[in-house]
């Protein structure tokens, strides 16, 4: 049985082909799919660029956010995505995570376990791993630095007490947060993340820089050890 000959993308509608629809009609009103395509600019010799992107979306369920977790290696797998065309979309979506980082105003107040997830929430969003970063706050609990303290793996990473509280003294910080995220999901606690609260919190009354809160975040939301009554 003979396959029938893919229908190219040169061969639609001009206003149907990404780049073309695009300019004509704005980004607005590209698919997901449409704008995966544009970046992948070629597809295979069974599917366009489109059904390509279409396939690649649909193995993380359309959720671009599971796509942006995805490596080089994740995305060559698929038949016609080489190692130009998979970085091009990773460095697409980092963008766009920076973009959205960029939105949020650096020196607001801390009044909230909430307000501290907001402001950090961008560094972990897409996160296969985890990594553990320092808030260092102002005597009016805004944030006048936030620096990444360790990554890890997919389990676990491992914070330094030392690093953390050599950051915030160079940053003379009145206070500090520490956020840590967890890739599985998984919101409660562990008791490693426990004992190395207390011990934060311990060191923070000696240097006369409280912990205010530890934020456990996850794509779903987040853990305050503050609001649970942990500190």
């Amino acid at each position: 049985m003979t396959t029938p000959n893919k229908i190219s993308i040169t061969d639609w509608d001009i206003e149907d082909r990404p780049r073309e629809k695009l300019i004509s009609k704005g980004r607005l009103n590209l698919s997901n799919s449409e704008l995966i395509a544009i970046l992948i600019s070629s597809g295979n010799r069974k599917e366009t660029a489109v059904e390509l992107a279409k396939r690649i979306l649909q193995s993380k369920d359309n959720n671009l956010n599971e796509l942006g977790k995805m490596s080089v290696a994740d995305l060559t797998k698929f038949n016609g995505v080489g190692e130009a065309k998979a970085v091009s979309i990773i460095a697409a979506l980092e963008l766009g995570r920076r973009r959205k980082e960029e939105l949020v105003p650096v020196l607001k107040p801390i009044k909230s376990s909430r307000d501290a997830y907001l402001q950090i929430l961008n560094v972990f969003e897409g996160l296969p791993h985890e990594e553990f970063w320092v808030l260092c706050l102002s005597r009016a609990n805004k944030v006048l630095f936030k620096k990444q303290i360790s990554k890890g793996g997919v389990s676990g990473t491992i914070a330094d007490i030392k690093i953390i509280f050599k950051n915030a003294i160079e940053q003379l910080s009145s206070a500090i947060i520490v956020v840590h995220n967890h890739p599985s999901g998984q919101l409660k606690p562990s008791q490693s993340d426990i004992q190395l609260t207390r011990k934060i919190t311990e060191t923070g009354k000696i240097m006369d820089i409280p912990l205010l809160d530890h934020l456990i975040v996850t794509d779903s939301g987040y853990y305050s050890f503050a609001d649970e009554g942990m500190l």
